[in-house]
This record gives structure tokens, sequence and C-alpha cells, in this order.
């Protein structure tokens, strides 16, 4: 099937650390304007868990899994170096998985 990609992780928060968290992984955040870099970017969703404060979903859509893939191979760098700053805000994280819309 061919058509929308998306991909979709579960994290959990490190105590303290939710502010921040969401700084960087809200629409607007580090990680979406790493992505904006690539081509076929369309939106990254953050999403609260209502009843644990610790857990967030984020649903990253691109326009194709091409799309994803190549600048996941073109940004491979800045998203390592992005993501090892991120390392201590979470105690896990975990992709839930890889959809088509």
């Amino acid at each position: 099937m061919s058509g929308r990609y998306v991909r979709v992780w579960e994290f959990l928060v490190r105590r303290g650390s939710e502010a921040e968290f969401e700084r960087h992984y809200a629409s607007g955040g580090s990680w979406v304007q790493l992505f904006r870099r690539g081509t076929g970017h369309i939106e990254t969703l953050l999403l609260k868990d209502r009843s644990r404060r610790d857990r967030y979903l984020t649903v990253d859509r691109w326009e194709s899994e091409l799309a994803y893939r190549d600048f996941r191979r073109e940004l491979a760098q800045a998203y390592d170096e992005l993501d090892r700053s991120c390392e201590g805000l979470t105690v896990r994280e975990t992709v839930i998985g890889e959809f088509d819309e």
C-alpha cells in the first residue's frame, strides 16, 4: 500500500522533565524543526496521556515511507545528535508502529 506514512512513538518521561520534553517534541519543537529540513514531513502530533502524566505519544506524518527514509539517510547525523541531546528526558521510548494512512 502506498500513500502517507505514519510513525508512532511512546515515551515515558523522566519526572521533572515534562516541560523540557514538550519543548522538544511539540509541534514547534526541535524535532519538528529537524523534520522540516527534510522533504515530505506533514506534521507531528504530541499526545499527553490523561491518566499518566509521564506518558506521551508522538504521531509523525510523512507524505510517504520513502520521504521518511530519505530524511533519515540525508540527516542521519543531525537526527543522532538531537536524539542524544534528548536522551536524558525519558526513561523509555518505544516505536509503537509504522502505519499507512
